[in-house]
């Protein structure tokens, strides 16, 4: 395979994103029940990704986070600042909101097949609630 068809397969695996926490891969946003809840959220959906998660991080700002998935749990081993963990099912409802969670803790929920992390208070500042459903979309800058 040339290096053209193989961006090109790159760039198209990137790009395909559909409602659904299953479907999504690359950059989104996420959105819920028609308001958006993250502007710039990264899909961490492979085995290096996810190990990584934030690590390495100083913080997030407001309208970034990361989807994760699988995910039943989280830690924030290492990290140096608190989030929120938004644990969602396979069809993007919200289970369960660990909200200002700090560095060197561990959340889960049984049931979560993903997790939305996001800066700390900014779940209550989007007004998510358990039971809201989550979408991904393309953002439009992409």
């Amino acid at each position: 395979m040339s290096g053209t068809e193989s961006s090109a397969m790159d760039s198209s695996a990137d790009q395909s994103v559909s409602a659904g926490v299953r479907s999504a891969r690359g950059v989104v946003a996420v959105i819920v029940e028609g308001a958006v809840m993250c502007e710039h959220c990264v899909v961490a959906d492979r085995m290096l990704s996810r190990m990584r998660g934030l690590l390495g991080r100083r913080g997030l700002d407001s309208g970034e986070g990361i989807l994760i998935r699988p995910a039943p749990s989280i830690h924030t081993f290492f990290m140096r600042f608190p989030i929120d963990a938004v644990f969602l099912s396979r069809d993007g409802e919200v289970l369960k909101i660990a909200e200002n969670v700090g560095p060197w803790r561990t959340r889960s929920s049984r049931r979560a097949f993903a997790v939305l992390e996001l800066a700390a208070g900014e779940a209550t500042r989007r007004g998510l609630a358990v039971g809201s459903r989550l979408e991904t979309a393309e953002p439009a800058w992409t």
